[in-house]
């Protein structure tokens, strides 16, 4: 009798998605029934010690890193579960190795690609099932949570790398390197007929050959293909009000802390995916299904152009750093210029509430209808790097330099005390969120302004050259206006302390010296007197007017940002101290 490989979810009719063990125990047996084409590895552990699994279809066996870039192969990494309640990727996913493999349907699609597939990224979250984690969706009957078992949402940690999954998922990630990476998802919003809508990373800094071959690729001809089969699908649909769709969409400007926002830094093409949660489960993964088939058909016909896209990335990468000039946007906000949108939906109503004091919103799936609403598609630089040829990371700050580490990042060791020539920033006013965010309190406001000074730093500095391919992720780490550099998310928040201050009776003389010898600092006091009515109130902040421009203050060096940026002459400086 012949084995039956209906998978779990195809069994349960799409009423259910397999557990974790039922999804290894489904792998496990298919990588046992087709060796040479497919193997069942994990990348990592999860706090509560589940494997983080890995999938490699390889037709020819390239089962490893090494051999997967060796055959010349385009690499495509497919991501199912980061969010464990948006699991259609996982269901899809089973299906398609087993069609790959011992189903044989689609084996032609491996004979210049490689898959590599995480069924289930989030898997403790995965675990955590209820039939009330996601009250937008329709279907399955119940689902995993969208955070890990620390509470962590892993979509937005690719930048701090909180979690301990997501470091697992970074020396997995830096070891692949897939020349593409697809993040499947389901969506919330609103109501209308798209399958799946979808969100190409064109920003920042992905390399203007990458960006050629996702349009060409995706719009030119696998979501064509795609809806072929039988679906319909959109840009990503990001309502401005989500009361009334025809008042447009808007770029939500992901950024480095998702996972395709950080993918591009690395110089890859990247696609997020999101289903409709008002779509059947069966909808759904049958979509995600065709979309990865017919993404596999169009690199398995011409991998060699994503290939050249990526290497002509990196290697323009590298070579920018010999470039004085070279400068780097590092925040984005969505343009106010907009095109117009052909946007397929259905009929609604607005309704006053009583409940909410707002409007209650209500489609009407039987009646669609067409609107022509502006699509703000564009995202503008707000801040833009230029960039040194190095960063310098005191010997003070390990946990930076760790943090470099789980990027992939390269850096070089001083091994004796050196001084340089260096540009360094001083900063100032900052403001934090009130709340935390994925466990940090934000810093969202901040003054910056740089000198160069003659610096001293001791053995056991480090140096981070931007001649490399991870040099993107560098700069996004390390500038402090990027986005999601580490000082917005905290991990320099003491450069802001001030740890030592003046009584108020000593104050008091400061004052009156300082003012005796500086006739000017009578006017800039009185000023801010006549200006600032809290400031005249507080004796606390009118001694601190004083303190604050003393030699006293100063040397604390409150607001200095201990990541220094180097020119080519202070690296080469450095580089001999090593």
């Amino acid at each position: 009798m012949a084995a039956d490989w209906t998978t779990p979810a195809e069994h349960a009719k799409f009423e259910t998605t397999p557990s974790y063990a039922e999804t290894r125990a489904y792998l496990e047996r298919l990588a046992a029934a087709a060796p040479k084409q497919l193997t069942l590895t994990r990348f990592g552990v999860s706090p509560e010690g589940r494997d983080l699994m890995l999938v490699v279809a390889a037709k020819d066996g390239e089962f490893t890193p090494e051999a997967a870039h060796a055959s010349g192969k385009a690499i495509v990494m497919v991501q199912a579960g980061i969010h464990a309640g948006e699991i259609e990727g996982n269901d899809a996913g089973l299906m398609l190795l087993r069609d790959l493999t011992i189903g044989a349907k689609h084996a032609n699609l491996l004979d210049h690609a490689i898959l590599v597939y995480l069924p289930i990224f989030n898997v403790d979250g995965h675990e955590n099932v209820s039939p009330y984690h996601r009250i937008n969706q329709l279907g399955p009957r119940e689902m995993g949570f969208r955070a890990t078992a620390q509470n962590l949402n892993l979509n937005r940690d690719y930048m701090k790398a909180d979690a301990p999954e997501m470091r697992d998922w970074l020396a997995m990630f830096d070891a692949w390197l897939p020349d593409l990476f697809m993040d499947i998802h389901t969506t919330n919003g609103a109501d209308y007929p798209y399958d799946l809508t979808w969100y190409l990373e064109e920003w920042g800094p992905l390399h203007p050959a990458v960006k050629r071959w996702e349009k060409d690729a995706f719009e030119g001809a696998i979501f064509p293909a795609f809806e072929k089969r039988g679906h319909l699908a959109a840009p990503y649909l990001n309502l401005i009000d989500h009361r009334d769709i025809t008042k447009g969409i808007d770029n939500f400007g992901s950024g480095p802390r998702f996972s395709t926002g950080y993918v591009a830094l690395r110089n890859r093409a990247a696609l997020l995916v999101e289903t409709h949660m008002l779509k059947s489960y069966a909808t759904r993964v049958q979509a995600t299904y065709d979309l990865v088939v017919s993404t596999l058909e169009h690199v398995n016909r011409d991998g060699n152009a994503l290939r050249k896209a990526v290497a002509q990335a990196d290697a323009d990468t590298i070579a920018r750093a010999h470039d004085a000039n070279a400068a780097s946007p590092v925040a984005f906000a969505t343009s106010r210029q907009s095109t117009p949108f052909t946007l397929k939906g259905y009929e609604f109503t607005h309704s006053a509430s009583a409940i909410s004091g707002d409007t209650w919103v209500r489609y009407d799936p039987t009646k669609p209808k067409t609107y022509t609403t502006p699509f703000f598609r564009d995202l503008v630089a707000t801040d833009t790097a230029r960039l040194p040829a190095a960063y310098l990371v005191p010997a003070a700050w390990p946990q930076i330099a760790e943090k470099l580490r789980q990027h992939g990042i390269r850096f070089e060791r001083v091994s004796q005390p050196l001084k340089l020539r260096v540009e360094r920033y001083q900063l100032g006013a900052p403001r934090w969120d009130d709340k935390p965010f994925e466990s940090r309190h934000l810093l969202r406001e901040f003054t910056q302004s740089s000198e160069h000074a003659d610096m001293e730093f001791t053995a056991g500095a480090i140096l981070v050259p931007l001649d490399q391919r991870a040099a993107n992720v560098a700069v996004n780490l390390l500038e402090p206006r990027a986005s999601d550099s580490l000082l917005r998310w905290g991990f320099f928040d003491t450069v802001f302390e001030q740890k030592e201050s003046s009584d108020a009776r000593v104050a008091e003389r400061l004052a009156r010296e300082m003012l005796a010898k500086d006739p000017a600092l009578q006017k800039e006091f009185d000023a801010k007197l006549a200006a600032d009515p809290a400031f005249a109130k507080s004796p606390e902040a009118r001694l601190a007017f004083f303190y604050d421009r003393s030699p006293w203050y100063a040397v604390q060096r409150v607001g200095a940002y201990p990541v220094v940026r180097l020119d080519a002459e202070a690296l080469k400086q450095a580089r001999a101290a090593r």
